[in-house]
């Protein structure tokens, strides 16, 4: 309060409504003839109702209520029930005020969307007008193929786009965003960057306690040039909220450059190039190789001979050798044991695997190695200790 006037929402919130958006009035409720005065509380505020003075406190103000207790429990506008009596703008709202419905004409109420957009970095600015006779506008309504620079729609249109019922939007109110989307490839020509409309109900329709949209205004008068009297109008409508998107873009050689450069080298593809270049047209191409590659040249004798170094590897006697032809069976050194006759078998003591000694194990493995690898490396001069006391069992001479 200020001294003797009451200021409630309608009178100090101006506008009601921000920027880029616009409401149309669809159904209002009408409180006329409000003056200063004292009156009950309406039953819709919360405990509100009484029984006896005692239950209203003098001087309490209820922040959604219409006005100050003045601590009175009196008769209610109608019926038997009772209020606490507040300090406002007589009589309250109580939802029984005159209700005007407007929707009837609305879906032909027509809307001017001006739009423009500038890229500061490409010098690049655009509207969504054409650049036509002035009267153009006052003959068009937007069609996204005849007539994509008008931007004046029908308000139906839009409901219908952002797929609404309008009668009951228009009952209850709502919010419908009309989206403006700029995106634009600058290197074409300036006729190819063209705005792309789209529309969506903002507020949420199945929420009971957020949705729909209403405000209120009032309108001031004097009776008799003395008696200060207003109208309290709570409007519902759809509020149009515009939102505005833009890209765009332009091609540039550096950045270019330096993004295939990062995809090449995040696959791999990176050092492969690089070693194709340096390899087909580098003067030095030889020498690069040279460093790169290792050479490895394959034995000339096949791989047959690694099962006899693997037999001594695991301590046993070795498969015959594989050189000879199958028609001259193979025949013992000389000095290193008896010959055998034609048809005639090794002993079972020489056909079964035996451990070695680790000196003859050495020795037949470097043997066979210098065999598989085409050299033979030096046979060691036989030592002149008896051979019977180092290798008992004569392995040495198998």
């Amino acid at each position: 309060m200020s001294e003797d006037k009451v200021w409630d929402v309608e009178e100090y919130v101006k506008p009601p409504e921000g920027g880029s958006v616009v409401s149309i009035i669809t159904r209002i409720e009408v409180t006329p003839s409000q003056t200063l005065g004292t009156c009950p509380e309406s039953m819709r505020v919360h405990s509100s109702t009484c029984h006896s003075d005692d239950d209203c406190i003098a001087g309490q103000l209820d922040m959604q209520g219409n006005g100050i207790r003045t601590g009175h429990c009196v008769p209610y506008y109608h019926g038997d029930s009772k209020t606490c009596e507040v300090s406002a703008w007589c009589p309250v709202e109580d939802g029984t005020s005159d209700n005007h419905f407007l929707g009837k004409m609305a879906p032909n109420f027509t809307i001017l969307i001006k739009n423009s957009i500038h890229y500061p970095k490409f010098k690049f600015s655009k509207g969504n007008i054409a650049s036509q006779k002035s009267d153009y506008l006052k003959h068009c309504t937007f069609d996204q193929d005849s007539d994509p620079y008008c931007p004046i729609f029908r308000l139906g249109f839009i409901v219908e786009k952002a797929g609404e019922n309008f009668t009951e939007l228009a009952h209850k109110g709502g919010v419908i965003g009309v989206i403006i989307n700029w995106n634009c490839d600058l290197d074409l020509s300036e006729s190819e960057c063209n705005p792309k409309y789209s529309f969506r109900r903002l507020d949420p329709k199945y929420d009971p306690a957020s949705s729909g949209y209403n405000f209120r205004f009032a309108k001031y008068y004097k009776i008799n040039g003395t008696t200060t009297t207003r109208t309290l109008i709570k409007a519902y409508g759809i509020r149009i909220d515009v939102i505005v998107h833009g890209q765009a873009g332009k091609f540039s050689l550096i950045p270019t450059i330096i993004n295939l450069a990062t995809a090449l080298t995040s696959i791999g593809v990176g050092s492969f190039l690089c070693d194709w270049i340096l390899l087909t047209f580098m003067n030095k191409n030889k020498l690069y190789s040279h460093k790169k590659f290792d050479k490895v040249r394959t034995p000339k004798h096949p791989s047959s001979r690694w099962p006899v170094t693997l037999a001594l590897v695991l301590g046993q006697i070795p498969p015959p050798p594989s050189h000879y032809s199958q028609d001259q069976p193979p025949s013992p050194p000389s000095g290193e044991g008896p010959t055998l006759g034609e048809g005639a078998e090794l002993p079972l003591a020489v056909q079964s695997p035996r451990p070695c000694s680790i000196s003859a194990l050495t020795e037949q493995v470097v043997d066979t190695l210098g065999q598989h690898m085409g050299q033979r490396p030096p046979v060691p001069e036989p030592s002149q200790q008896d051979s019977t006391s180092t290798d008992p069992k004569g392995l040495a001479q198998l």
